[in-house]
């Protein structure tokens, strides 16, 4: 998150008073209308209530670190796409733990994990704080009074973030392996189900409300690649690493690189049309 920082300007939240539209309707489909999808394809398809819980929190989570690159690589809004992971994480430091715990509790077979693990959910704020309010204000403050320090930092930073992305979701398989080997097509197919509907989620709002191509793919990107990494510290912290929660969430961490660099990778080939609306 200190990393990414580093490339964020005050001017990023500036432009939500310029152009609230799409950050707004970015903001919406990832806090409020995927949670809610997400609690109705549960409860359609009835998961296991450890992967059930996974898909919660994933759900719970702001857009990932990488967002910003596949929604450069498909030539979608860069800027806002920036803007809508500053905003998304100081917003997620309290829809994340309200979101888990609202969803989480009204499914059944969820509610009861929930209720043995007894979270207390001011707990989980402070941590998220922690994981990704104080390092994104460290991060601005240090692109506002040193920005060529800045510079330097961000590509080290990117690449050492990433590898402790692959180190957590290394983890997370191997403390579960047996897990795993047993359910690795149940968890694929869960995981590529709930990852097309965010895609979509994104994508259809982000039409409905008449937003230009490039916010239309920026939106999508941003809403289908969650923060996995923050929702397996959250489950090694408050679940002790549940088997098919940190499953489920490790093989999403997994999967969203693959979704979002094809997508990207699609949408990078294909010509910005010029009629726009927003």
């Amino acid at each position: 998150m200190f990393g990414i920082a580093l490339e964020i300007s005050w001017n990023d939240f500036k432009r939500l008073l310029r152009t609230p539209k799409p950050v707004l309707t970015g903001v919406f489909c990832q806090f409020l209308v995927l949670p809610a999808l997400t609690f109705t394809l549960v409860w359609l398809i009835e998961p296991l209530p450890s992967m059930a819980l996974g898909m919660f929190m994933v759900a719970a989570c702001p857009g990932g670190n990488v967002s910003n690159f596949f929604t450069h690589l498909s030539k979608g809004n860069s800027a806002l796409s920036v803007t809508l992971t500053a905003i998304a994480t100081l917003v997620a430091i309290f829809m994340t733990p309200f979101n888990l715990n609202l969803w989480g509790g009204l499914y059944g077979p969820t509610a009861s994990i929930l209720k043995e693990v007894s979270i207390a959910p001011l707990e989980m704020v402070k941590l998220v704080s922690l994981l990704l309010g104080v390092p994104l204000v460290m991060g601005m403050l240090v692109n506002h009074y040193q920005p060529h320090i800045a510079k330097k930092l961000a590509k080290g930073f990117k690449l050492g973030s990433l590898l402790f992305f692959v180190i957590l979701v290394f983890l997370a398989l191997y403390k579960n392996k047996a897990i795993f080997m047993e359910y690795v097509l149940y968890v694929f197919w869960l995981v590529v189900l709930h990852n097309l509907v965010a895609l979509l989620t994104g994508f259809s709002f982000a039409k409905a409300v008449g937003l230009s191509q490039e916010n239309i793919r920026c939106i999508t990107i941003e809403t289908g690649i969650q923060n996995s990494g923050l929702g397996l510290l959250l489950i090694f912290t408050f679940f002790d690493g549940l088997g098919g929660m940190a499953l489920l969430t490790a093989f999403w961490g997994i999967w969203h690189l693959i979704s979002g660099l094809v997508l990207g990778g699609i949408w990078g080939v294909r010509p910005i049309e010029k009629e726009e609306l927003v």
